[in-house]
């Protein structure tokens, strides 16, 4: 999934805050540098669309939600979107390229080694 341009920069906010945020807290960060500060329903859509994507966890706190971030960073969202297209083929084509890079290969069997 490619992020708009308020996406990613909602993204980079719920990235840098690194614990939930509700809207109005994200709204503030979005807000700080901003000529034209964007309105609270502005914000609200389109943490609630990246929420749909599953950019964004969603969970209830009190007549509202807390939003965090599903993903890490981008290249995690993008990796993701691509397993979920393309599955086991993706997966396969990532190893093929691997094997033809060997410092790539040893970074990924020591990636694997690590995981339980």
């Amino acid at each position: 999934m490619a992020l708009g341009s308020l996406e990613a920069q909602v993204m980079a906010v719920m990235w840098a805050a690194g614990r939930p945020l509700a809207v109005r807290e994200a709204l503030g960060a979005l807000n700080e540098d901003r000529a034209t500060p964007l309105a609270y329903t502005t914000v609200l859509t389109v943490m609630r669309h990246l929420a749909d994507k599953g950019a964004l966890a969603r969970t209830v706190r009190g007549r509202g939600h807390l939003y965090e971030s599903a993903v890490a960073d981008e290249a995690a969202l993008a990796v993701r979107d691509v397993i979920q297209a393309y599955g086991t083929a993706a997966l396969s084509s990532f190893v093929e390229q691997a094997s033809s890079d060997p410092a790539l290969l040893e970074r990924l069997q020591a990636l694997m080694g690590e995981r339980p």
